[in-house]
């Protein structure tokens, strides 16, 4: 007796499928997919990043160790380390050099600048960005406009306006010039971040009985802070490496100048004096501040422009 199979109702066999199954299709090893063009993409991306920080780096800690070393071994070792730490480049850029004074002027002015920039910066931008009226796109437009203006441009009759006023060889009207400098930037950013805000919070505070003084900064501007945090710093960096704008407000107070004004005046006078190493120790002296800056507040800078576009 032999083993029987037992059909199903459409007559077919009840066991395993005789028909072949088809046969699977291997990749050719001449094209690549997607995920082979992001890699390379990534590893060009990864390389031109690589070049670019090595362009920047290099000559920053060349001026650092440079600093330390003495006019002979600037020139005749300039890519070996120091034999010693010199600490008296630093102090007679400080003092003989007057970098101290420079270093002083600068943070008084972009102090009382960066302050303004951000206060009416960030309650122009949000009017702009919050309420709506007649005249409300040309005027944001006006502030953008200024993105595109070449500051050179405006120096000659800047500098009339600046002594008209009375303002000239003055901090004062150094820290009006920045703060209207920086404006445009700061007013294009903030604008775009409070279009993010959610209405809702702001529906709840008018509800409240908040006033729009109150509105803005008890509720609206806590709100802001990482965009505000990150404008700050960028217009910190901007208006302390200023050069164009003391020369020619400042130009004949050189008690008031600040630091590009005096690192300038110290690359001059090295040449006759040949005191290469102040000047090196000069130049630190007005980099290490913003590096310290953006080491500090880097991840603040990064949520700060990316935390308009997760919203």
């Amino acid at each position: 007796m032999g083993t029987q199979l037992t059909t199903t109702r459409t007559g077919q066999p009840d066991g395993p499928d005789p028909r072949p199954l088809p046969p699977v299709e291997r990749p050719r090893r001449g094209k690549r997919g997607p995920r082979g063009e992001v890699s390379l993409l990534n590893g060009v991306g990864h390389l031109v990043l690589l070049f670019w920080a090595v362009i920047v780096v290099v000559p920053i800690i060349w001026v650092f160790l440079a600093s330390f070393k003495n006019t002979t071994e600037i020139f005749s070792s300039p890519w070996t380390l120091p034999a010693e730490l010199r600490w008296e480049n630093w102090g007679r850029a400080w003092t003989k050099a007057r970098v101290g004074r420079y270093f002083l002027n600068s943070v008084l002015v972009v102090s009382f600048s960066t302050f303004l920039t951000m206060l009416l910066g960030s309650m122009a931008a949000y009017v702009l960005a919050r309420y709506r009226f007649w005249g409300n796109r040309f005027i944001y437009y006006l502030f953008v406009s200024g993105l595109a203006f070449p500051v050179f441009l405006a120096l000659v009759p800047l500098f009339f306006v600046v002594r008209n006023l009375g303002l000239l060889n003055t901090h004062t009207g150094l820290v009006l010039v920045y703060t209207a400098y920086s404006l445009p930037f700061t007013v294009f950013f903030l604008v775009a971040f409070f279009r993010t805000l959610p209405n809702s919070v702001a529906e709840a505070a008018m509800i409240d009985g908040a006033s729009h003084t109150r509105l803005f900064f008890q509720v609206m501007l806590p709100m802001a802070k990482p965009g505000m945090i990150s404008v700050t710093i960028f217009n910190i960096i901007g208006q302390w490496a200023q050069y164009q704008l003391p020369l020619v407000l400042l130009s004949n107070a050189k008690d008031k100048w600040v630091l590009t004004q005096g690192i300038a005046d110290i690359s001059v006078n090295a040449g006759y004096e040949a005191d290469w190493s102040g000047l090196f120790a000069a130049l630190t002296i007005a980099i290490l501040p913003m590096i310290i800056v953006y080491a500090i507040f880097q991840r603040q800078i990064q949520s700060g422009l990316t935390a308009g576009a997760g919203k």
